[in-house]
């Protein structure tokens, strides 16, 4: 016997039952602000007892033939930085790739990424939040935030969809997208034992750690607790050694005084030496240290430009495009206000070879188990 093809539940379904017209249902569907909240919620509560789901083929059929129309009006969405200057954030290289990744992507989607300056004269969070109203502007990428700025963005959020790029302002909580900091410190950290170093040091300037919610210290800590005792190099977080902003993050806030990177090296004795930046290798030659062959070097933050040096490339551009992609399909659904349950997305960086961290001579390459995984932990297929 045939099994009975089930029935779709249509809009109109939804419609008879709850009362209200073909076009209600669809604007509530989509969580259209001209409907008032109450209703939008009972037509879906509605919609989801009769088992309604949207027929994807007409939803790819829709977006087509919205995609073979010019676009006589592109939409803007509003990338929003809160830094000591206008731009002083284009200094810090992954802030920089972060916006060329979202108006690279913005582009393909057909809008506009226009930047905004909480530190403009005369400008509030609440004036511009009513700034972007009356000009139509629904979607926004909170970036490029100092860690110490951290008040909540008193804006008017249930007008908007926004998503947040990095740690801060840590409220309102919304979708966030940021570089795995602390995975690209445990990748290192893997490259450099299975390149058979055992003492791996980590030298950085808290204000970088701190503008990444201590992810990479965090890590760290963990990595090391995992290690044999004997092969244990407390980290060196050294208060920054600045000549401008405190938030420009330049290449002067990762200078660390070289008396003290003398007693930390001379006391701990680390094989390799991860770092953040190439000043930092510049001073452990400074201090008579030949690279690779006294001390073992990786870039934390490698630089797109460095040919020879191994470390860790972040896919910033790619934090960019996602928080983009992620903004614009709120737009395009009307999901507006703060999220219920916000979630994070963490972009992985890849790791690069180079003459600064070689496999150690007369090492070959481990071949024994992660020591940075807890066996307790490791999930096993049974045959």
């Amino acid at each position: 016997m045939m099994e009975a093809t089930k029935v779709r539940v249509t809009q109109s379904d939804i419609a008879r039952v709850a009362g209200v017209h073909n076009t209600t249902v669809s604007l509530a569907l989509r969580n259209c602000p001209a409907i008032p909240e109450t209703t939008r919620r009972r037509i879906q509560a509605v919609a989801e007892k009769m088992g309604y789901y949207p027929d994807p083929a007409l939803r790819a059929l829709v977006a087509y033939r919205r995609g073979l129309r010019s676009n006589v009006r592109q939409q803007t969405v509003a990338y929003v930085t809160n830094w000591d200057t206008r731009w002083g954030w284009r200094d810090a290289p992954a802030q920089a790739r972060f916006y060329a990744g979202a108006q690279r992507k913005a582009a393909q989607f057909g809008y506009l990424i226009e930047h905004f300056w909480l530190g403009e004269p005369g400008m509030t969070q609440p004036r511009l939040s009513n700034v972007l109203f009356h000009r139509g502007i629904t979607g926004v990428i909170l970036a490029a935030h100092r860690a110490d700025s951290n008040e909540v963005i008193e804006f008017d959020w249930a007008r908007l969809s926004a998503v947040k790029i990095g740690c801060f302002p840590h409220l309102p909580s919304l979708h966030r997208v940021v570089d795995d900091q602390g995975g690209g410190v445990r990748l290192a950290m893997r490259q450099a034992l299975a390149a058979g170093y055992e003492r791996i040091g980590l030298v950085m300037p808290r204000s970088w750690d701190d503008l990444v919610d201590q992810a990479w210290s965090t890590v760290s800590l963990a990595a090391q607790s995992r290690l044999a005792a004997s092969q244990r190099v407390p980290i060196l977080l050294y208060q920054d050694r600045l000549e401008g902003p405190a938030s420009s993050f330049g290449v002067h806030s990762k200078i660390v005084d070289l008396p003290l990177l003398h007693r930390w090296y001379t006391h701990y004795r680390p094989d390799v030496v991860l770092a953040f930046s190439p000043s930092i290798g510049a001073q452990l030659r400074e201090l008579g240290l030949s690279i690779p062959d006294t001390v073992a070097y990786a870039d934390l933050v490698l630089d797109e430009g460095e040919q020879h040096g191994a470390g860790v490339r972040q896919n910033s551009e790619r934090v960019g495009e996602i928080a983009t992609e992620m903004v614009v399909g709120l737009m395009q659904q009307n999901i507006c206000g703060i999220p219920e349950v916000p979630t994070a997305t963490l972009v992985e960086g890849s790791w690069v070879e180079g003459e600064s961290l070689p496999t150690r001579r007369g090492r070959s390459a481990r071949t024994s188990p992660d020591p940075l995984v807890d066996p307790d932990c490791v999930l096993t297929r049974s045959a």
